[in-house]
């Protein structure tokens, strides 16, 4: 892969990551669960536990494929200096 493309595929990965948490943090504070939703944000890994609780499963199934492939491309990006 190019360097062009595998930069594409980063940022692509991290918006969705990011667009991911983002609605799962508001569909939390939709929920009556403030305090879950303020500290969604602080300690970021509880967004798709708590998700994934409450019925939002589909939101916490695409921030966790976003943040494999997040991570997987920066690993990629990283090794390849």
């Amino acid at each position: 892969m190019t360097s062009r493309g595998l930069f594409a595929v980063l940022v692509v990965a991290f918006a969705t990551l990011a667009t991911a948490h983002v609605t799962l943090a508001i569909g939390l504070a939709r929920r009556a669960l403030f305090w879950r939703a303020v500290s969604s944000m602080v300690v970021v890994p509880m967004a798709p536990w708590w998700g994934w609780q409450t019925g939002m499963r589909v939101r916490a199934a695409l921030w966790l494929a976003a943040g494999m492939v997040y991570a997987v491309t920066l690993f990629i990006s990283w090794r390849g200096r």
